[in-house]
């Protein structure tokens, strides 16, 4: 087992760990995202067990312990299992999260005090700039949220559009029909009267690359994706609802 790091777009980078026995025979993928900047950002923690791995991949990129901040899409263990294993390896670090999620949870589980960003507020990492977009319950937990990459237009998704298998770092291909056949396998996502609407607001952003927690990342129409998915979940409702 590694973990594969790769350049997805210009200073931000794809660090994946391939798992062959989640949902075999596919297999699944999980994914931390660094961002390279003045203020080095490091977007999902993974889980404990993976932190050699995961650390070695950052530290052949920069030294992890200047790392200043970290991330994560909400509270679940290969989101932020590792929290405090990077917040010790990287004395400078500090978890940046939404005020409800610090309240919530991240004010009691991390080693030190994190940084609140309000829903829309703008954190200047230098050279990069990321919003922060709350989103709640979607795709599942109360203080989820989402990361938007301002000068690259890379929208750091969490586990939306999560599919198995071990694809390519970055694709420009259709990946809603591989998110919508794991969502019949997995049923994670909180599927609510706000999935559809949260996941067209992102869509507003006209992201051109999609970072996935779980599976291969997405360049191209980002807002059409996120609509395409919007839709399918819509149905879904709809179909409950009937």
């Amino acid at each position: 087992m590694e973990t594969q790091a790769d350049e997805i777009v210009p200073g931000i980078y794809r660090l994946s760990t391939y798992l062959p026995d989640i949902a075999p025979p596919a297999g699944f993928t999980f994914n931390q995202f660094l961002i390279v900047a003045d203020e080095p950002l490091l977007y999902h923690c993974g889980p404990r067990s993976l932190f050699p791995l995961v650390s070695a991949a950052v530290a052949s990129i920069l030294p992890v312990e200047r790392l200043r901040w970290i991330s994560f899409g909400h509270i679940e263990a290969d989101e932020c299992g590792a929290m405090n294993l990077w917040l010790s390896a990287a004395p400078h670090a500090q978890v940046v999260y939404s005020p409800l999620g610090c309240d919530v949870s991240v004010n009691d589980l991390a080693d030190r005090p994190p940084r609140p960003l309000a829903d829309g507020e703008v954190l200047d990492l230098g050279g990069k700039r990321v919003r922060l977009i709350a989103t709640p319950h979607v795709p599942h937990g109360w203080e989820a949220q989402a990361l938007y990459e301002e000068v690259t237009g890379t929208l750091f998704c969490g586990d939306l559009f999560s599919h198995v298998g071990n694809g390519a770092p970055l694709v420009e291909e259709d990946i809603v029909p591989a998110a919508m056949a794991a969502e019949d396998l997995f049923a994670a996502t909180s599927l609510g009267p706000q999935t559809a609407p949260t996941l067209r607001r992102l869509a507003e952003l006209s992201p051109a690359v999609l970072a996935l927690m779980h599976g291969s990342s997405f360049r191209g129409d980002g807002a059409g994706a996120l609509q395409r998915l919007a839709d399918r979940y819509q149905q879904r409702l709809a179909g409950l609802s009937g």
